[in-house]
């Protein structure tokens, strides 16, 4: 074959194979076209269109009088795309150092240098999604847009921002476990008030199409099928934050006062169950108290005398005694097979009324009852506790409450002591609620009602629910037995065990009890620790509310429960009929009656005049007083003082108003943080002290 030829057939060749190729992507081109269009056309569109989850705004909690409790603000996690293609090497090593030192003045958790290390290290690695902090707020994210470095922007600065919810509870430590947390896990949201109403408080997710343009970037794309979410819908709780304010203060003093491993309080009214205050404080490993779990319904411990009432209604019911049959309470001491039941008085009460069995608290008289009427037949004794609702969980809406415990006759673990020792409350378990809502059932003439701590349900303000009151028990026991009951419970507190908290201004009815704490390993036979409780109701002849305070292993060597419940009980007490104006007694006004000038809050002079001049009340300022003051009253005027205060020190706010103490605060260039209501009961930073600007100070308001 000559050359020519032979050239002739290779490019004849080489424009055979070009051209089968072309009618082969011609053909392919056609197949996919015919008869694959539609599943190619519809996993591209899966690459660059997506459906977004939009998330709805979390429901706020508030209180009875529509104080917020909980609610979501936003948040920020702060990332860095230190390998952005558009971010010239020389801004980053130029802004390095600066950058760093923002950081470090911003968050103050790292130094300069440790900053500048990381942020290195990390662009070394070629970290395109790198963590600088996360839980960042909006006015910190608004600051770190104007860092060196990150003032260019997302692209040539790095600065990534990933937006999220937290949820803040306002009032901080005040009945936080009982409105609970969001929980992430698994479990999901359970705890407390946030777990119970979930499902309203979550809202509904919504979804958005959005379009994948150059750059990794998505936009919104208009179509039918979008969702837009619907927000969550609001709680609104029975609690009244003025009176948890109270209630919580009250509690933590005494177990400071006391030295105390834990304590609860719950105030309920009494005839809709709606509790007004929870608080539970546990002593932590700092020393502090804090709501770490919810004991007023999640521990089951002995109630000791407590339980004193409804036994002592067990027999009145059943006929077997009356308030005014005698007791033989010999010397104090009294021997069941190999225990002895003791009371606290030495010598013993000798022979004493039914009645007084109870205002004593004496543990030989009830036990002595208790086993003289019932043995041989245990299972009425223990049938009537039952029909009075002891052995059953309330069904408060909130998760674990823990369950009562009154063991039957036949029971593994019954014996011949056990009636005598459930009769003054042991080998029985129950819940500070519990308790409470027995109680709670005699205020309200025998009718026992569901505790409550929700009582409606709104959206933008509508309401979607309202939770009515639910009656358990529409009669624990008789009328007779519910008025006997009454008569023990007042006598208590005016001539017995808890005569401490008797006052001329209205009538408390309750019962002490103070119980010995099993120790887990040694039982009784380990260190005593000891449990002290006062639960009641008030005012007396007009129950409205009732109370009960738990204090847990005192140490201070005083266990009682008139001595270190008690206090906590009649301080709330007191709190509470104070603004129960329908309840009290209208005084008589005489015109020449002793007049005492009002108590007055420190603060600014001009507005102290103004308050008093309405009531035509004087002062004694004169050409010296300067603007800030401190006033006392004497007689029927009210005296002032002034207000030291200097430039470039802490002023002395306590005893101020919130707005006045703060406009000081802030003026001297401090950062106020404030925790409760009412007046300024302590400051963070020592009055006279150096203030020094952009510093913090903490105020701890209290009305008390």
């Amino acid at each position: 074959m000559s050359l020519k030829k032979d050239i002739i057939w290779r490019v004849g060749l080489v424009y055979a194979l070009f051209l089968i190729l072309g009618l082969s992507i011609i053909a392919r081109v056609l197949y996919l076209q015919l008869f694959e269009g539609e599943k190619w056309t519809t996993r591209a569109e899966t690459q660059t269109l997506r459906d977004f989850t939009i998330l709805p705004e979390r429901g706020n909690i508030y209180d009875c009088k529509n104080k917020l409790l909980a609610t979501s603000v936003p948040i920020y996690e702060i990332r860095m795309d230190l390998l952005s293609d558009a971010m010239p090497v020389h801004v980053f090593e130029e802004n390095i150092d600066e950058l760093a030192r923002k950081l470090s003045g911003l968050f103050r958790d790292k130094s300069a240098s440790e900053y500048k290390r990381q942020l290195i290290n990390a662009k070394r690695r070629g970290d395109r999604y790198y963590l600088i902090k996360r839980n960042v707020s909006y006015s910190q994210l608004s600051e770190l847009r104007t860092f060196p470095i990150f003032k260019l922007g997302r692209y040539k600065g790095g600065l990534i921002s990933v937006p999220g919810n937290k949820r803040v509870l306002p009032h901080k430590e005040l009945s936080a476990r009982t409105i609970g947390y969001i929980n992430k896990g698994q479990s999901g949201n359970v705890v407390g008030i946030e777990g119970a109403y979930d499902n309203y408080l979550k809202g509904v997710v919504g979804v958005r199409m959005m379009q994948r343009l150059s750059g990794n970037v998505w936009m919104p794309v208009n179509d039918k099928n979008e969702v837009d979410p619907r927000n969550g819908q609001d709680v609104i709780t029975t609690i009244d934050v003025n009176l948890q304010d109270v209630a919580h203060h009250a509690l933590l003093r005494q177990l400071k006062k006391n030295d105390a491993h834990h304590g609860t309080v719950v105030l309920m009214e009494v005839e809709t169950g709606e509790i007004r205050a929870i608080a539970n404080l546990q002593r932590g490993k700092d020393g502090r108290y804090h709501e770490s779990y919810n004991y007023a319904i999640g521990e089951s411990s002995e109630p000791g005398s407590t339980f004193k009432l409804p036994v002592l209604m067990v027999a009145l019911e059943d006929g077997l005694i009356s308030l005014d049959d005698s007791v033989d309470t010999g010397n104090g001491r009294i021997r069941f097979y190999d225990q002895i039941i003791k009371d606290t008085r030495p010598g013993g009460y000798g022979t004493i009324s039914v009645k007084d069995v109870l205002v004593y608290s004496s543990n030989v008289g009830v036990s002595k009852i208790i086993q003289e009427n019932y043995r041989g037949r245990e299972k009425d004794f223990i049938n009537r506790l039952y029909s009075m609702g002891l052995n059953e969980k309330l069904g408060i809406e909130i998760k674990g409450e823990g369950k009562p415990d009154i063991k039957y006759p036949g029971d593994p673990l019954w014996s011949g002591i056990s009636l005598p020792m459930m009769s003054h409350g042991y080998e029985v378990r129950m819940t500070p609620i519990q308790i409470l809502s027995f109680y709670n059932a005699v205020a309200n003439d025998g009718k026992m009602v569901r505790p409550k701590l929700v009582k409606e349900i709104r959206y933008h303000g509508e309401l979607v629910k309202e939770i009515g009151t639910e009656i358990i028990n529409p009669s624990i026991a008789s009328a007779a037995t519910i008025r006997d009951a009454k008569k023990m419970l007042e006598e208590v507190v005016e001539r017995g065990t808890a005569r401490n908290l008797n006052n001329k201004d209205y009538k408390i009815a309750g019962k002490t009890g103070t119980a010995q704490i099993a120790d887990q390993n040694l039982g009784y036979r380990g260190k005593i620790q000891y449990q002290a409780s006062f639960v009641g109701y008030f005012p007396a002849d007009h129950p409205k509310y009732s109370c009960i305070v738990v204090v847990n292993a005192p140490s201070n060597s005083v266990y009682y429960g008139n001595l270190v419940a008690g206090p906590v009980f009649k301080e709330i007490s007191d709190k509470v009929y104070a603004g129960m104006l329908e309840l009290q007694e209208e005084k008589e006004y005489k015109e020449n009656m002793p007049f005492a000038a009002p108590y007055s809050k420190n603060g600014m002079l001009a507005d102290l005049e103004k308050v008093l001049n309405e009531f035509d009340i004087e002062t004694n300022a004169d050409a010296n007083t300067m603007d800030w003051v401190i006033p006392g009253s004497s007689d029927s005027i009210v005296n002032v003082r002034n207000l030291a205060m200097k430039e470039g020190l802490v002023p002395n706010v306590m005893e101020m108003g919130l707005k006045d103490a703060v406009y000081l605060l802030e003026n001297c260039g401090l950062k106020v943080l404030v925790d409760g209501w009412g007046k300024v009961r302590s400051q963070s930073l020592s009055p006279g002290s150096p203030a020094r600007s952009g510093q913090t100070i903490k105020l701890e308001m209290s009305f008390v």
